[in-house]
């Protein structure tokens, strides 16, 4: 465990003593179920999606639609060294646990806001290389039993104790052969906790890992897609789905990847288990007409039990797009046709909601959220997309919507069950361009024993210049009965947070424009606004605490956000506004410490001496992207917040020390991958990829202006 300084405000900022008020904090060990409204005693979040139906549903109702108004600051801690905070956080008898960029662990007092202990695994300096397969990025902690289980990006499993913070086991699941990372949230389960693996783009075979909560024994593993027949397969289900696959994936991973979306379903004891993309994109080199590959974008049900598989139900057949199935999966009742149905409900990547039966995985509905242009509708009949021609680009470029982003993503929907309605993140990026081309096959096949991104397709976004939505994001308030929009509230960008609603009739989401907004559950009505001074990705919780009902929250943009592109850049840079947990209360009086403004300004360091040669630019592009270092510093080197501006970097400036920091690593802890494997040529063409971005940059700032120092 080690310490930093971190600075907090409020009505009671000030020293802690930390051991003091664990034990005063913990009087018993376990959470507080939720029954009813609960307003005489305490309703903690003590899972991911508060409860296991990962409805995202708060059950008291002191803060409500006629009263929030009321709502202000009650505290504010500042997080020094975070970038991007995707996490959900979770509140367990009065102490709020969540975890940071690089998956080091916070436990915070749940009304005053003081921090009562951090726990840093060290996960960047287990796998230096491995740091480029994803964004800094983890999306939380899971309790049970007073433990916090933290899955770091390196796959390992590490169980805290939930009083001091200190280790009590950790385990790998890590699979030999198998390139890849984690980034999701555990979920515990009848003595169990489970995550799954990220990386199809970079060869990653997906599967999910369930533990002894106890022992960090390995209690069951399932693979999501098929490896390799000649090592033999794991179990029948994985012989099974191998018939749905063609010609040598496995040499290429499959992909699958269950990065996220994972739901326990305690009345019929079943995981559903949300799967990732394809790996690679085009389908050439895995399928032909007739081969499915199982089980890319589905929804896979397992024994709690055993992990044995149940039955699955999959969006898109032969997926070719990066589109997932992995968005968090709500489970609930609901009537339809005056039938009373077990659904799971989810909206993935492909731009349709679906409800399933959750008991036989057939589909009962699916409808178009958004701009759809790949399939007409979803036969119910067959369960099937009835598919648009060409859609996998074998006949030529084909320009797909929703793009690979998806019409939602992993941000968090939520659904209240007195409103009947669905809270959904919806965003109209526009769409992507998908071109098969011999360079992207030959792209696919080179360096395969190395960390690089593998497409095996050429792609390019697209914006139709007349659609006013392409670009744009919105709060979609969705009937899954009726599967039909109720309401809809417009932003202007497309890259918004994860909800919340409540038992007040109210939902909460946060944008990425540092805007932390309340409305009416019902109709959509904006009632409350909130400055939180920088963009926010993550999704609020709520709980309630000796009278008092609390609205909680991470603000840090980054991720996604942080990759550069038309409606990610809002003025957040790496460094300058500050990474911090909100704590919200009727009445609240706190304000906020002095936050750095949005700065869109770019201020590059060139050297006029230097000579470019467009052939040795042109190679630096080609390794600066397939190499992931546009994952972080934003594709053209336009970085938006998950690590410095190269063009404007001294380091990026002075030619051997950024061959130092790519070869030898010194900034590993703060993020910054090693690059040990590029040759002295391929360093020094990325080198002058990053000049010509910094000279271009430069031409096009304004006469006078001083260049400004800082960056890695």
């Amino acid at each position: 465990m080690t310490s930093r300084r971190f600075r907090r405000s409020g009505p009671h900022a000030g020293a802690i003593a930390a051991l003091a008020l664990v034990s005063m904090l913990w009087g018993c060990r376990t959470a507080t179920p939720l029954t009813g409204n609960a307003l005489a005693g305490n309703v903690d979040w003590p899972g991911h999606g508060n409860d296991s139906r990962e409805q995202r549903f708060a059950q008291s109702t002191q803060i409500n639609a006629e009263n929030v108004a009321r709502l202000g600051l009650l505290w504010s801690l500042d997080l020094p060294n975070e970038v991007a905070l995707e996490a959900t956080p979770i509140e367990v008898n009065g102490v709020i646990y969540f975890s940071g960029s690089f998956a080091a662990v916070y436990a915070v007092d749940a009304k005053t806001g003081r921090l009562l202990w951090h726990y840093d695994p060290q996960a960047n300096e287990a796998t230096p290389q491995g740091l480029r397969l994803v964004w800094a990025v983890n999306r939380g902690v899971a309790y049970a039993d007073g433990k916090i289980f933290v899955a770091t990006r390196d796959c390992r499993m590490i169980a805290l104790d939930a009083r001091r913070g200190i280790k009590l086991w950790s385990t790998s699941f890590a699979v030999p052969g198998i390139t890849a990372s984690s980034t999701g949230a555990p979920r515990t389960f009848k003595g169990k906790v489970i995550i799954g693996n990220s990386g199809a783009e970079s060869g990653a075979r997906g599967f999910v890992t369930a533990f002894d909560i106890q022992t960090g024994k390995i209690a069951w593993r399932f693979f999501t897609v098929p490896g390799d027949p000649a090592k033999g397969f794991e179990d029948a289900t994985m012989e099974m789905a191998a018939k749905t696959w063609w010609g040598q994936w496995w040499k290429y991973g499959g992909g699958g990847t269950p990065w996220n979306g994972i739901t326990f379903d305690e009345e019929l004891n079943q995981i559903y288990i949300g799967t990732g993309n394809s790996g690679p994109f085009n389908p050439k080199f895995r399928s032909k007409p007739g081969y499915d590959n199982l089980f890319l974008t589905s929804v896979v049900a397992l024994d709690a039990d055993t992990g044995h598989y149940k039955w699955h139900y999959q969006y898109n057949p032969r997926e070719a797009w990066d589109w997932k199935a992995t968005a968090d999966m709500i489970v609930g009742d609901l009537t339809i046709n005056g039938k009373a149905r077990k659904v799971l409900m989810q909206a993935p990547s492909n731009g349709f909601f679906y409800v399933l039966d959750r008991t036989t995985g057939k589909v009962i509905s699916a409808e178009k959220i958004g701009k759809v242009n790949w399939a007409d509708r979803i036969d119910l009949v067959t369960g099937r997309p009835v598919e648009r021609p060409n859609i996998r680009y074998e006949g030529g470029s084909f320009t797909i919507y929703p793009n690979n982003e998806g019409a939602h993503n992993w941000q968090a929907s939520s659904y209240n069950p007195a409103t009947g309605l669905i809270y959904i993140p919806y965003q109209q990026e526009g769409g992507f361009t998908y071109t098969a081309s011999a360079e992207g096959e030959a792209d696919l096949k080179s360096d395969m024993e190395r960390y690089k991104l593998r497409f095996g397709v050429l792609r390019a976004g697209y914006r139709d210049k007349d659609d006013p939505r392409d670009g744009t994001g919105s709060l979609l308030a969705w009937d899954p009965v009726t599967q039909k929009e109720r309401w809809r509230v417009d932003y202007p960008f497309f890259l918004n947070a994860g909800t919340m609603t409540t038992a007040g009739n109210l939902v909460f989401q946060g944008t990425n424009t540092g805007k932390f907004y309340a409305y009416d559950a019902r109709t959509g009505a904006r009632l409350w606004t909130f400055d939180a001074k920088l963009g926010i990705m993550a999704p609020p919780i709520s709980y309630f605490r000796d009278g008092r009902q609390y609205v909680s929250l991470l603000v840090g943009y980054g991720g996604t956000g942080g990759a550069g592109g038309p409606g990610r850049k809002q003025g957040w840079k790496y460094g300058l506004q500050q990474r911090r947990l909100l704590t919200f209360a009727l009445n609240g009086r706190a304000k906020l410490p002095p936050t750095a403004p949005p700065d869109f300004s770019v201020r590059p360091l060139d050297d006029p001496t230097i000579e470019l040669d467009p052939v040795r630019v042109a190679a630096g592009q080609r390794v600066y992207e397939a190499m992931t270092c546009m994952v972080c510093h934003g594709g053209g080197a336009d970085a938006t917040g998950n690590a410095p501006d190269l063009r404007e970097s001294p380091i990026a400036l002075d030619r051997a020390a950024f061959r130092q920091i790519l070869q030898t690593g010194p900034l590993v802890s703060r993020g910054m991958p090693i690059f040990d494997d590029l040759s002295e040529q391929e360093i020094s063409d990325v080198y002058d990829y990053v000049r010509d971005r910094a000279r271009a940059a430069g031409s096009k700032e304004p006469d006078g202006k001083t260049p400004r120092s800082g960056g890695l």
